[in-house]
């Protein structure tokens, strides 16, 4: 059975950074796609970063591009999300998912239980 667990999150002062991981169990990381969602207040859960089984292709929401990277060690079963120059709106209670397809949807069979990422102006 797989699971995903997620650690790394906090609270940052605006322009700050945090590094996320998650974690996966149960079965070999290299089949899988992973990425990270988020999920602010009163909002849908929306895709931040993905990254294809091989690693050589990833994918970012506008809102984070050039901001966030996504990265993967799979001799770790772990991928990981690189936060830099950090903003207010990045508050959300973020959330990493695996499957085997790709998709930008929030399709995904496997979900961690969030971690909160808190930024202050």
């Amino acid at each position: 059975q797989v699971q995903v667990a997620e650690s790394g999150g906090g609270l940052v002062q605006a322009g700050g950074s945090l590094t996320l991981s998650c974690e996966l169990s149960g079965r070999a990381s290299a089949d899988y796609v992973m990425g990270w969602f988020r999920q602010a207040p009163g909002k849908e859960r929306t895709y931040v970063a993905l990254i294809n089984e091989k690693g050589d292709r990833t994918y970012y929401s506008d809102s984070v591009k050039g901001r966030f990277a996504i990265s993967r060690d799979d001799a770790k079963s772990t991928v990981y999300l690189q936060m830099n120059n950090l903003e207010p709106e990045d508050t959300a209670v973020y959330y990493c998912a695996a499957d085997r397809v790709l998709t930008l949807t929030t399709f995904y069979n496997y979900w961690g239980q969030g971690t909160q990422v808190t930024v202050s102006s």
